[in-house]
């Protein structure tokens, strides 16, 4: 009686797009690039026609949509990315499937280039506003599936990774309303929006975290036990 092979008998679903490391350095270098793009949207303004000081002033004051939209873009891809890395530093392993959702995400991100010079260009214009929203909500809609899916394939780590999956999909979950809240506010103005939006960001970035009161687990009874 023959013995099976267990290298023949070994699908390519089962071995590939396993690494959660090649994952996050793709990721990296792809937020990295995309960061670096939208700040070309902010131009040096020509030399020509400005012969004073108040000239050029006026020439870098002629900027500020292009940099208000920098800012927003900036804050968005950061805490997107930061979303990410909470992401893939609680799975233990990742496969075809998850590898795969993360780079439809990833080509998500890599859309924000566009949709914030289209914001910058057009940035009293609802249209704009809008499709830079479904940029965002896309982004939103994309990890909230890849965490739905780690959790249903046990991909999570044990212990606290079903803890931090819960906790970023609440705050993804929120995020989302917030930012359509902020899209609902371009019928009245779209600076109104880009305003919310910011404001917005700026919570979830600095904004210090409130611990809720929880039972000590083992180790923690264990160590406060005497010896």
């Amino acid at each position: 009686m023959t013995s099976k092979n267990p290298a023949r008998s070994t699908s390519y679903d089962r071995v590939a797009g396993t690494s959660v490391e090649r994952i996050a350095a793709l990721s990296d270098g792809l937020f990295a690039i995309a960061l670096t793009v939208i700040v070309m949207e902010i131009h040096i303004p020509r030399h020509e026609g400005i012969t004073a000081e108040s000239g050029l002033v006026a020439a870098i004051g002629s900027l500020g949509p292009r940099f208000l939209t920098y800012l927003l873009s900036f804050m968005t891809l950061g805490i997107f990315w930061v979303g990410q890395q909470t992401h893939l530093n609680h799975l233990h392993r990742a496969d075809r499937h998850l590898t795969w959702l993360h780079l439809v995400y990833l080509s998500t991100i890599a859309v924000m280039p566009f949709t914030t010079g289209l914001l910058a260009e057009f940035i009293t214009f609802r249209a704009a506003l809008l499709v830079y929203w479904l940029n965002i909500l896309a982004i939103g809609l994309v990890s909230l599936a890849t965490i739905r899916y780690a959790q249903r394939a046990g991909l999570t780590s044990v212990g606290t990774g079903e803890e931090a999956f819960e906790a970023l999909r609440r705050r993804l979950v929120v995020g989302q309303i917030l930012y359509a809240l902020g899209a609902a506010l371009c019928l009245i103005n779209t600076y109104w929006s880009i305003g919310f939006i910011v404001l917005v960001q700026l919570y979830f970035a600095i904004a210090p975290g409130h611990r809720r009161s929880s039972a000590p687990t083992e180790p923690e009874r264990d160590s406060k036990s005497p010896k």
